[in-house]
């Protein structure tokens, strides 16, 4: 296969990871079709579709379970200044749902954590098909490597 078009493939199997903004888990799916159909055309797009798909499940996994971590602390951060409701035996249904900003203090940190993950995790895609596009082996950071 030419090098050009080499390049350009491992570019694309990089790239196509942005479909995860079209439908659910393509960030995962499109690279893992283009992984699987381009791979016996050379070593370089054999590793770089293993490293793309490997990050994407990796981030998705990380975004995931992030995302677990942080509910406890938004949802506590709601019921922080209403101790009243539990009062003794029995649930005082008198909740009076107030979103200042000690209350929506958690939701705000898990919008943020999680927004910044987002951007961290289109740099990384960005610069690795760029990367691929020039002919370089790209790794990404933090990869767990599920498909070795």
């Amino acid at each position: 296969m030419k090098k050009n078009n080499e390049n350009t493939n491992a570019f694309l199997i990089h790239i196509c990871a942005f479909a995860g903004f079209i439908f659910p888990f393509g960030n995962i799916i499109t690279p893992l079709i283009a992984w699987q159909t381009l791979k016996d055309r050379s070593i370089f797009l054999d590793e770089q579709g293993k490293e793309a798909v490997n990050f994407n499940i990796s981030y998705t996994l990380y975004v995931f379970l992030l995302s677990i971590a942080f509910i406890p602390f938004a949802i506590g951060s709601i019921f922080n200044n209403h101790n009243h409701f539990f009062n003794g035996n029995h649930i005082n249904f008198d909740f009076d749902f107030n979103l200042n900003f000690d209350n929506i203090f958690g939701f705000i940190g898990l919008g943020s954590i999680t927004g910044l993950i987002y951007l961290i995790g289109m740099a990384l895609v960005i610069i690795a098909s760029i990367k691929a596009r020039d002919g370089e082996n790209y790794k990404y950071p933090f990869t767990i490597k599920f498909i070795k």
